[in-house]
């Protein structure tokens, strides 16, 4: 069994272990003016949250890509996500952030993330020793959400069931895979579209689920695979279908069912050599040369 399967089949535990601990402190408070930023998959668990926080009336919530955090901008905290504590970008940002409180989650302390932020919340139990981001990122916003309080209490049982349940029909023959979502689950979206293009270099789009028919749906066709995460818009499944593309939609909660998506960037790779430990071209961390 690879690391990522092994990383992948322990959600449950660690999202329980987050959802039954206090949360830690830091962590932004209801009417704070504040900015997620992360890198990759951590970005995309910082859009997620933004519109889960910004949604449920906690305060202006938005998230960027580290390297595009508008410095100038005034919030009162900045949330960092960075699994590696050692993120080139995610270090510069943070470092222009001043006078901004600024919390980190991380999964390594013995990093450079430790001095750069006032506050840091240790994820380390939930470390991954694959390249490939899974358990870190749930765990992280399985923590977020639990603070807003919008975690539901049977989210690991459902966790469990995407663990041990049926990938959609025709997954794993697919040639083209869209993942579509609405709200917070766009950042849903983009998370499983990049875990099939890191584990198995797999074609794969992926949009808010009102953007698709703005383009996207010219490339869906017989072979391709379109996933709602959530409920799709009304009209949007039977337009699909009559492309001659198969449907994913399943009554799990969304982050339960990017389970499912992680296991089919496992199961993909696999059938096509490849190592979904190590993806081409990629690192654990991105750390630029300074010129």
């Amino acid at each position: 069994m690879t690391h990522v399967e092994q990383e992948i089949a322990s959600q449950p535990e660690y999202w329980r272990r987050v959802m039954e601990s206090a949360s830690p402190e830091g962590l932004p408070e209801r009417g704070e003016r504040v900015a997620v930023i992360g890198c990759g998959t951590s970005l995309y668990v910082a859009q997620a949250y933004a519109a889960l926080r910004e949604g449920a009336g906690h305060g202006q919530t938005d998230a960027f890509a580290a390297s595009e955090f508008p410095v100038t901008r005034r919030y009162d905290r900045v949330l960092a996500i960075s699994r590696s504590g050692t993120t080139t970008e995610v270090l510069t940002a943070l470092g222009g952030c001043a006078p901004t409180p600024a919390t980190a989650l991380t999964g390594d302390l013995a990093t450079p993330i430790r001095s750069a932020a006032d506050t840091v919340v240790d994820l380390g139990f939930a470390d991954e020793k694959s390249v490939v981001q899974t358990r870190f990122a749930t765990t992280a916003l399985v923590l977020l959400r639990t603070h807003l309080g919008l975690t539901p209490a049977g989210l690991p049982r459902q966790a469990e069931r995407a663990l041990t349940g049926e990938l959609p029909h025709g997954a794993a023959e697919a040639t083209q895979f869209t993942f579509l979502g609405t709200g917070w689950t766009v950042g849903l979206a983009h998370e499983a579209a990049l875990k099939l293009r890191e584990s198995a270099g797999a074609w794969t789009e992926s949009y808010p689920a009102m953007e698709y028919r703005h383009g996207p749906v010219s490339v869906t066709a017989p072979g391709s695979l379109v996933w709602f995460f959530g409920e799709p818009p009304t009209g949007l499944v039977d337009q699909v279908l009559a492309t001659g593309a198969t449907v994913s939609v399943t009554t799990l909660d969304p982050l339960a069912d990017l389970i499912r998506a992680q296991r089919l960037a496992v199961r993909l790779a696999t059938a096509r050599g490849l190592d979904p430990d190590r993806p081409r071209n990629l690192t654990r961390s991105i750390v630029l040369t300074q010129p």
